[in-house]
Parts: structure tokens; C-alpha cells; sequence
């Protein structure tokens, strides 16, 4: 059975992209809006990795990140933004991301990260 990365983004484009993306090389996808939404289906599912948008209404990427460590800190982490990494990289480091993609990523950016994570 594949895999399963569970996307989490309030952009349904985007996030509909990166689950064809991850398809490519033989993941499942799930996709959530926000980050309530991704903390429910990890507590009710088998979610091998998270990729999260940092930006997004209610949680940030980065409370989520921290939430995730906390409850399931086995769970690969990776944050995705279209803003430098230099702006949020001391925050990244300190709540543990386990990666970074800057929009626009590209496909051997997902394939790179699914070879060091899972």
C-alpha cells in the first residue's frame, strides 16, 4: 500500500497539484484546508508525512508544525511558502521542520523530499 502524505493548504489549486505531484512517484494524498482539519485526520488516519502551506487563515504552517511535534513527533514535517526562506528559517529551525520548499517548487524538489524523509 502507498504511503500517505497528508497536504495542507486553503488553496485547493495548490493543493490539488501537489497531490498529482505526489502520485507521480506513488504516494497517496489527502488533502486538508486548514490546520484543524490536518489534526483530525492525523489523529484518524495513517499520515506518513505532512506538507503544509505556512501562510493560511486560523493556524499558521508553523502552529501546526508545533502542534504535529507534540503529538506525533515521528510524523516528517515540511513547510512550503512563496516568501524567503531567510524570513521564517530561525523559526523553522526552532519548531523542528523536518524540510522547506519555496514556491515555485519543482518536481525533483518533491522527489528529493520524499528520497530524505520517508
Amino acid at each position: 500500500m502507498a504511503k500517505t502524505i497528508l497536504i495542507v493548504d486553503d488553496n485547493p489549486n495548490m493543493s490539488s497539484l501537489l497531490a498529482e505531484m505526489l502520485e507521480v512517484f506513488d504516494y497517496g494524498a489527502v488533502r486538508a484546508a486548514d490546520g484543524q482539519d490536518a489534526l483530525d485526520k492525523i489523529e484518524s488516519g495513517q499520515v506518513a508525512m505532512v506538507i503544509t502551506d505556512m501562510r493560511m487563515p486560523k493556524m499558521s504552517g508553523l502552529e501546526l508544525l508545533q502542534e504535529i511535534k507534540e503529538r506525533r513527533p515521528d510524523i516528517p514535517v515540511v513547510l512550503i511558502s512563496g516568501y524567503s526562506v531567510d524570513e521564517v528559517d530561525s523559526d523553522i529551525v526552532k519548531n523542528k521542520a523536518d524540510g522547506f520548499l519555496n514556491k515555485p517548487f519543482m518536481m525533483s524538489d518533491i522527489e528529493g523530499l520524499l528520497a530524505d524523509l520517508l
